[in-house]
């Protein structure tokens, strides 16, 4: 017998109901069990991040906005190094990731970071994974002598307002974002 059977078949589950029990071996597999990592993109993730990238656009209803694919993004990323990828994986499955790259200030005269997307599949949400991008993200910027570390959220995505909010990061005022497509 497994120390995890053990364990459930000892509560006296005569006292629990079946929810609140269902939720304890819930909870008890995922900190017994359950392994998470986040870890840099390798160039045979860009399948996984193209499929990431998708779920972002639809979550933010911009799926019509999506050019690119496999090539594109291999390119990108692994080729030009444009771009760095960070890979959530529950238990060696991804769950979620954060895509970022360098800007530069010119008044402090130092390279800044700049999050482009962070993404966690809607059933991983609520269990610190994005917490944990955002704060590796950080703790890449510190390493990195970042002076800072920017992006933008959709105003509309309240959720993610208030997440970034959480960890004293204030919206920018006096900034308007623009942006050109056409050249």
């Amino acid at each position: 017998m497994q120390i995890y059977e053990f364990f459930i078949l000892s509560i006296p589950t005569a006292e629990w109901d079946n929810e609140l029990f269902s939720k304890f071996e819930l909870l008890f597999k995922y900190l017994v069990f359950m392994e998470f990592i986040i870890r840099a993109a390798k160039p045979d993730d860009t399948g996984i991040i193209l499929g990431f990238i998708y779920q972002l656009a639809e979550y933010e209803k911009l799926k019509h906005d999506v050019t690119a694919n496999e090539e594109i993004l291999y390119d990108s990323l692994f080729v030009k190094k444009s771009a760095e990828v960070l890979i959530a994986e529950e238990d060696y499955i991804p769950v979620g990731f954060a895509v970022y790259f360098h800007n530069f200030s010119t008044f402090k005269g130092k390279a800044g970071l700049y999050l482009e997307d962070l993404f966690v599949l809607p059933e991983h949400r609520g269990k610190g994974y994005g917490k944990k991008l955002f704060l590796s993200l950080i703790q890449i910027a510190k390493e990195r002598g970042c002076e800072r570390f920017d992006w933008s959220v959709l105003k509309w995505n309240e959720p993610s307002i208030k997440f970034y909010k959480s960890f004293g990061a204030e919206p920018l005022e006096d900034w308007v974002t623009f942006r050109l497509t056409k050249f």
